[in-house]
């Protein structure tokens, strides 16, 4: 997979476009790209709606995770239980519910260890209208305000 170009915050990218969206701080674009890269991680978390196949999976995780043509980086995210890092691998969060709840956990409770937050901060946060845009509209915003300061010290 390629990287996306980051932009000069003076030159935005067209809306709309997979380079706009990569620049939004914890957004990553469940695109026809990364659709084609999960399939197989997603057809994995749509198996354990079967009960049969969350037994076997519960019996020998990596054994089962076998069954399934991902790749090495899939399947050690899936071990470690890595949402964020199985979202960036293709999984699509409507199919990685079907994990975490084999799991026993809640859409709350991932989207909280996705956040780095505590599950009661998480939906503390959300009761009062979810995470504050300021400092997380762009990544590239971002670095050239950290830079700044830094460019005056030497200057």
């Amino acid at each position: 997979m390629t990287k996306e170009p980051m932009t000069h915050p003076a030159n935005p990218p067209p809306p709309g476009t997979p380079v706009e969206f990569s620049d939004i701080p914890g957004t990553t674009l469940f695109d026809m790209q990364r659709s084609r890269q999960g399939y197989h991680l997603n057809m994995f978390c749509m198996s354990l709606m079967k009960p049969d196949n969350r037994a076997e999976f519960k019996a020998n995780e990596a054994a089962y995770l076998q069954k399934f043509p991902m790749t090495p980086e899939q399947r050690d995210a899936v071990l470690k239980r890595d949402w964020n890092r199985m979202i960036e691998l293709g999984g699509n969060i409507y199919f990685l519910s079907k994990l975490f709840s084999s799991d026993g956990l809640s859409f709350q409770h991932v989207a909280a260890l996705m956040t780095g937050s505590t599950q009661e901060q998480y939906a503390q946060m959300m009761l009062q209208g979810g995470r504050s845009i300021e400092g997380n509209r762009s990544k590239s915003r971002r670095k050239s305000a950290r830079s700044k300061p830094e460019r005056r010290k030497r200057g």
